[in-house]
């Protein structure tokens, strides 16, 4: 991505028909634009487009120097460009399936970070007991006996970060068997097996469909990591918080035992995640995430790009750097669910730009979808897995999720994420225990105003006082620091506790 910057004006590749307003413009302003000075005819709100050359009607109008949409009318040059006069159109990109693949070439002695070295093999960068339900029937007990474990309650454990629960509202009135149950169990065995929880205990009623013991046999229960009880066989409420409470108390034990030690940075495998976005995410912090991206990538490590319905239009840019057919392929067939998904349920896949992100200047899911890969940075795709599976290859991976955020993120947790990295444009406070999510601002004017919530300010790229490349390698210092025990801002207001949201399918019944 090549930008010219002009004073009021960022465009983003010489062929695009439209700038984005560096600050708010007035309707009669004369500015300098990429072409020459030009007159804004409207007024043009910060990080929203204007054009910059003459559209005509039914013609397609470029940023980034891909397709975001098709005007809807004529557009003279000056005039805003926003949801009036700009809608998506057909979407066919090209495909030139591994055309722009690179291997990355690995640096010479890798960074490190200080993490928990778990027994099997795994490492993680937070030290946690989960307490963990198999159904929406036991989410109280199990958050009662999180609330027993708050505050100066921990003073016995120093070495522990904390008690989490993990809470749902499934698990029963759904099929023993089929997509929607294994699903689910996917999810919560990849909470229940995160090297981010030292131990954890199960929890179910007791007659749920998602039975306690066919939950936690694969994760070898009763092994001392792994416990379980039911409600039903602990005598009821009051009696289950109080046995589960002693369990816990002997898992915090065992916890405690743990400390850091130096890890190679291949160890981390980063979630990518952008909520709240709005015309700057695609200019600043994705861009910024993505540069880091590369460079965690050329130490080893895995970053795991997902949201499919937001990479909807721009999935050519991420075929072209597959290793491998096969995997552009599996994307492909990710992308053609979605297609089948929305449609037998009324939806289409331009639906996804929220009121929030088209306030903030995105008008079309292409616009929004080009901005959004910029989070996977240049690297080659080395996989593309499903919701919640586990990531077993380095590099950058593709995870099949909705694009809803807190969605997205439990599926990527689920897969082995120990850290997220999530970028917002509107004010996302997405916090995600047990992984540590570093918030990343779009723009000066939000950080500035969100300053308890938001861990690094990308929006100096917009300010001209620092390129993409510089905040790419603040921002993987930063990673590397968070990752080993720096407390990202959401931690140090004790947030997140509430973010598990597993992707529900099938009948409820």
């Amino acid at each position: 991505m090549s930008t010219d910057n002009p004073a009021s004006l960022l465009r983003l590749h010489p062929t695009d028909d439209v700038a984005v307003a560096r600050s708010a413009i007035t309707a009669g302003s004369v500015l300098a634009g990429p072409d020459g000075s030009l007159d804004a005819i409207d007024d043009i709100p910060a990080g929203h487009k204007i054009a910059t050359r003459a559209v005509a009607a039914g013609a397609p109008v470029r940023k980034y120097g891909q397709v975001i949409g098709v005007a809807t009318t004529a557009i003279a040059v000056g005039q805003h460009v926003h949801v009036h006069n700009l809608d998506m159109g057909d979407s066919h990109p090209a495909h030139g399936v591994g055309r722009a693949y690179v291997p990355t070439t690995p640096v010479p002695e890798p960074a490190s970070f200080e993490g928990y070295v778990r027994s099997d093999g795994s490492v993680g960068t937070r030290n946690f007991v989960g307490v963990i339900s198999s159904v929406n029937c036991s989410a109280t007990v199990c958050k009662a006996i999180e609330k027993a474990f708050s505050g100066d309650a921990m003073t016995e454990w120093p070495g522990v970060d904390g008690v989490v629960a993990i809470t749902h509202g499934g698990g029963c009135g759904m099929s023993g068997s089929g997509e929607g149950i294994a699903l689910l169990r996917r999810t919560l065995r990849g909470y229940a097996a995160h090297p981010n929880f030292a131990a954890v205990l199960v929890i179910g009623l007791g007659c749920e469909v998602n039975q306690v013991d066919t939950l936690a046999e694969p994760l070898g229960a009763g092994s001392g990591r792994v416990r379980t009880m039911t409600i039903q066989d602990a005598g009821g409420t009051r009696e289950a918080i109080a046995e589960g409470s002693a369990i816990v108390r002997e898992l915090l034990t065992l916890a405690n035992g743990a400390r850091r030690e130096k890890v190679s940075a291949s160890r981390l495998i980063v979630g990518l995640q952008c909520g709240g976005s709005d015309g700057y995410s695609g200019i600043s912090a994705n861009p910024a995430l993505g540069a880091a991206v590369d460079l965690l990538v050329r130490h080893g490590g895995t970053a795991v790009l997902s949201e499919t319905p937001e990479i909807y239009g721009a999935e050519h840019l991420l075929t072209a750097r597959a290793a491998r057919p096969e995997i552009a392929e599996r994307l492909m067939q990710r992308l053609r669910w979605w297609e089948d998904y929305t449609g037998k349920n009324g939806g289409d896949m331009n639906n996804n730009p929220s009121p929030g992100n088209k306030a903030g200047g995105i008008t079309t899911i292409l616009e929004k979808s080009l901005g959004a890969v910029a989070k996977g940075g240049n690297s080659g795709l080395m996989d593309v897995v499903e919701y919640a599976e586990p990531v077993t290859t380095h590099g950058l991976v593709f995870m099949d999720t909705p694009g809803y955020d807190p969605v997205s993120a439990t599926g990527q947790v689920a897969g082995g994420a120990n850290l997220i990295c999530f970028t917002t444009g509107r004010g996302s406070t997405y916090g995600c225990k047990p992984t540590p999510s570093i918030k990343l601002a779009t723009n000066s004017e939000m950080f500035a105003r969100m300053r308890l919530d938001m861990d690094f300010n990308a929006g100096e790229i917009i300010d001209g006082s620092t390129s993409v490349a510089e905040a790419g390698e603040r921002l993987f210092e930063l990673i590397l620091a968070t990752a080993s025990g720096r407390r990202s801002l959401s931690e140090q207001h004790d947030l997140g506790n509430n973010e598990f949201v597993p992707w529900q399918l099938g009948a409820v019944m």
